[in-house]
């Protein structure tokens, strides 16, 4: 009920947001979860045909996270938004009805263009439009996102129940009512224009150093959240013997995520700097694999065995939700408002691009791992990773490299009214 009441505090634009995010993620791990298992067994495709269509995908999301950012900066944040959300409903729509490899291609370069274009824009509209409580918008945004991301995988199970088709005519649905809902709801806001080219723009961003520098400290972010699809819920399957434990990751991360987020923000905006608290919430994070670690490759299968894994769950979140409302809040004031969209889309890029060298690197320790006994080694490796990033946030902020914490908003004093 507190999250509601929070939210119902913004403003209309931002509250639509926020339901925005959490029908995007309801959508997205709805299919996008499943959609290898219907290739390959549904389809009798081969893993590389596999690994080409999911890798289409993500290649045409991360790649053209800039196109996005620009086109939020040039366009307005309402049209990419709702252009992003179109797009990925036809997107959904064509891995429902289509069989070929070409209609699965199209669909793929579609619903990863659709999220290349939505992702920035959003982050972009919820920063400008929430004005001084950045941090509690991204809070918020943060809530609604892990919340979706839990419903979208229950429910895609029920739904194949059925068959993949349904699932994903659902999930396209979900991006068509959002479509909808934006176009009549969000409203449009004047675009300033930024004064150079598209060019220009991105050599402005790209030039800013402490900029470029932060984004690849925040690698460890990126690739150690991942985790919460690949090697924890991996661990949660191999300590208790039930492929069912992996839901038990997400329950645990998203009544955490409702009952602590908007608390652990408001709490800690107040006390240090941001930029000390994301530093600690990365650390955090990198520390949350050692307990997993302590049982990994123990074989006893038991569920005394997962509590471990569930604590570096726990512990995963909650450095989450320390750091990352912080981090979406220092983006857009390393640069002019103009290009507060090519910031976020430049962030994702080059985030994007390191934390997949990050996860191939927690890849291979897992295949390394597993082939000389050494199963803790994956573990290992995202602490090294946590820790490096939150030792590089440290140090720029030590050199005065990141901007400045927002001034506090000044009181109202008896008396004074606001004008009409």
């Amino acid at each position: 009920m507190k999250t509601w009441r929070e939210m119902r505090g913004f403003p209309v634009a931002v509250q639509l947001l926020l339901v925005n995010q959490l029908g995007v993620n309801t959508g997205f791990y709805l299919l996008i979860p499943y959609l290898a298992t219907h290739l390959g067994e549904n389809l009798g495709m081969s893993a590389a045909v596999v690994g080409i269509v999911l890798g289409v995908r993500n290649l045409s999301q991360q790649g053209l996270f800039i196109i996005g950012g620009s086109a939020s900066d040039r366009l307005g944040a309402r049209g990419v938004i709702i252009a992003g959300c179109a797009l990925r409903t036809v997107g959904f729509g064509l891995f429902a009805l289509g069989d070929g490899l070409p209609v699965l291609l199209a669909a793929s370069v579609l619903s990863g263009l659709a999220g290349a274009l939505f992702n920035p824009a959003v982050r972009a509209y919820l920063a400008q439009e929430s004005g001084e409580r950045k941090a509690e918008a991204f809070a918020l945004f943060n809530v609604f996102a892990t919340t979706g991301a839990l419903i979208g995988p229950l429910l895609g199970s029920a739904l194949l129940l059925v068959d993949f088709r349904t699932s994903a005519l659902t999930a396209a649905g979900i991006f068509a009512v959002l479509t909808v809902a934006q176009a009549l709801v969000l409203p449009a806001r004047k675009v300033e224009p930024s004064g150079s080219g598209v060019l220009g723009d991105w050599r402005e961003v790209l030039g800013n150093r402490a900029f470029v520098a932060f984004a690849l400290a925040m690698v460890g972010m990126f690739t150690l959240e991942n985790q919460l699809y690949l090697l924890l819920p991996d661990g949660a399957r191999a300590a208790t013997g039930w492929d069912g434990a992996a839901g038990i990751v997400f329950l645990v991360g998203t009544v955490t995520n409702l009952a602590l987020q908007l608390r652990i923000t408001r709490s800690l905006k107040s006390r240090g700097h941001r930029a000390g608290w994301i530093a600690a919430g990365l650390a955090l994070m990198g520390l949350a694999f050692l307990p997993p670690a302590l049982v990994a490759g123990a074989g006893t299968a038991g569920w005394l065995d997962a509590v471990p894994v569930l604590l570096g769950a726990l512990l995963l979140y909650l450095g989450v939700m320390i750091a990352s409302p912080f981090v979406m809040e220092l983006i857009p004031r390393f640069g002019r408002s103009e290009l507060t969209g090519t910031y976020f889309g430049i962030f994702y890029v080059v985030s994007g691009v390191a934390a997949a060298v990050g996860n191939t690197v927690v890849g291979w320790a897992m295949d390394a791992g597993e082939s000389d006994g050494r199963a803790w080694l994956p573990w290992v490796c995202c602490t090294v990773f946590g820790l490096a990033s939150a030792a590089g946030v440290a140090w720029l902020h030590r050199r005065g490299a990141l901007p400045a914490d927002p001034a506090p908003a000044a009181p109202v004093q008896a008396g004074e009214r606001s004008s009409a």
